[in-house]
């Protein structure tokens, strides 16, 4: 039987990433024949795997790759068992590669880097799911991953001109676009593509919280007097310039807002002016309408 050394272990190692007792085993297996190790670590990485394949995986993260050109990109969400092996700088390396590969290589056997990555981590890995896209036109493919793995946008944006592509305040907006979606999780790109059933659904929510009234001239007394207590009102007036409006609205324990303080409000989570000009029915209270006024009025967010 051919001699074990710590060389031949390390080769074994470093060609195929197990464990130094897994390398030593399989080497004294083979009788120091290395190609044959090897062939005996993948069958050990398959037989790992499905032993593996029970256990949930539960935590993982997104990764993506877009070509050099812009012109395609993919999404993909590779899943394992721990957070600390998500965080770990091998597996991010594999999700890349895995990206990468489903792109611009789809017929490679994933399969086997799946096992093989099992094998190596010691944990069940899943390729949850992928998702592509490529330009139609004129435009590009653009992605963020936010910190963490957690959440990934990819986007697709068309263009009328081919130099806007290279223009640096196209770029900007692309970028500012993908982070606008990672934070807020749009259910569609436009208002027309969402579910009747869901606007229903979200519309009773929001009536359960406050009910909003949209004012498009200045209240009158006849006019307020139809208001609920409770009710936020938002519309073309000045509460806080018009001291005999505000206090009529104090004592009926109505919330308003002028359009004009809508895109501040939504934006800014807390200010001293903004808690000054708030304090009518209380500042959270503003910033919950001003909140489902955004979410439901978009057209009136373009401060």
């Amino acid at each position: 039987m051919a001699e074990v050394t710590a060389k031949m272990v390390a080769e074994l190692r470093k060609m195929t990433s197990a464990g130094l007792m897994d390398c030593k085993k399989a080497l004294t297996e083979t009788d120091g024949d290395i190609e044959k190790a090897v062939d005996v670590l993948r069958a050990q990485g398959t037989i790992k795997a499905a032993k593996k394949a029970d256990r949930e995986a539960n935590e993982g993260i997104i990764s993506h790759y877009i070509r050099p050109d812009s012109k395609a990109g993919i999404l993909i969400e590779i899943n394992c068992e721990t957070d600390f092996v998500a965080k770990n700088e091998t597996f991010v390396e594999f999700a890349s590669e895995v990206a990468q590969l489903k792109l611009n290589e789809p017929e490679t056997d994933f399969e086997e880097l799946r096992t093989a990555q099992v094998a190596k981590i010691g944990e069940n890995i899943q390729f949850s799911r992928d998702s592509k896209l490529e330009v139609d036109g004129i435009g590009l493919i653009a992605a963020y991953i936010h910190t963490g793995g957690k959440v990934g946008v990819l986007l697709q944006v068309g263009t009328g001109k081919e130099e806007t592509l290279a223009n640096d305040e196209f770029k900007s907006l692309v970028k500012d676009i993908t982070l606008h979606i990672a934070a807020s999780a749009p259910v569609s790109v436009s208002r027309e593509q969402v579910d009747p059933e869901l606007v229903e659904k979200e519309n009773n929510e929001v009536k359960k919280i406050v009910d909003i009234v949209l004012c498009v001239q200045p209240p009158d007394e006849k006019f307020l007097s139809f208001l609920k207590p409770g009710s936020f009102l938002v519309g073309l007036l000045d509460p806080y310039g018009n001291k005999l409006l505000a206090e009529k609205l104090k004592s009926q324990k109505i919330s308003a807002i002028s359009l004009e303080l809508l895109p501040r409000i939504s934006r800014a989570q807390s200010s001293d002016a903004l808690s000054s000009q708030a304090n009518i029915a209380g500042y959270k209270s503003v910033l919950l309408a001003a909140s489902a006024l955004d979410r439901y009025f978009p057209m009136l967010m373009t401060a």
